[in-house]
């Protein structure tokens, strides 16, 4: 009696521990149907760091320097991931027709945008990378030699959907002075953009 009962126990033990735990649902062609990818906000330095490491290795690969994250660019880029959810398409402008320069300039960004990456979808920010280094236009603005700076945001919206946003820019450029030989006044400083 003893034997059967643990027999008995081993087998329900051997079961319990074939079932992957999860409650994932399983779709008509037997694999695993997707998850919502959830991100909270405790969640927004690995995302952005693991975004980081992985263009660098990329870029590593390619022969062009690193980039670091840049707080004005990523503030630039959380603006315009928000902005494309109220517009419900992914595009490069403002709903009040801003372009990604004249976002980094509102939030004191003193280099050049080198280009914006975007996406709307439901993937990670590494699947929502490799789909960028697919396509020739947004690999090139992840790998362009001039890019020194970063920034990399999004906004989920409550049902899942995210809004990726990256801006890639030079380091801070100094303004040009201007002398004014004809009235002797004090120079001026041109803008940078």
């Amino acid at each position: 009696m003893l034997r059967r009962q643990l027999l008995i126990g081993l087998s329900v033990a051997a079961l319990a521990a074939c079932s992957s735990g999860s409650s994932g649902r399983i779709g008509p062609d037997g694999l695993p149907l997707p998850q919502v990818y959830k991100i909270t906000a405790a969640d927004t330095g690995d995302i952005q760091f693991r975004m980081l490491d992985s263009i660098n290795t990329l870029r590593q690969a390619a022969g062009v320097p690193a980039v670091e994250l840049d707080a004005q660019l990523n503030a630039a880029a959380a603006t315009h991931s928000r902005d494309m959810a109220v517009q419900n398409r992914p595009w490069l402008f403002g709903s009040d027709g801003s372009s990604p320069l004249d976002r980094a300039r509102r939030v004191g960004f003193r280099g050049r945008i080198v280009g914006e990456n975007i996406s709307e979808s439901y993937e990670t920010e590494l699947e929502t990378l490799a789909a960028w280094m697919n396509q020739p236009d947004t690999r090139n603005v992840i790998l362009d030699g001039k890019a020194r700076r970063m920034g990399f945001a999004w906004y989920q919206e409550p049902a899942g959907k995210i809004w990726w946003t990256l801006n890639m820019g030079t380091d801070a450029v100094a303004a040009p002075v201007v002398q004014t030989a004809a009235t002797g006044a004090a120079p001026f400083q041109l803008g940078s953009f």
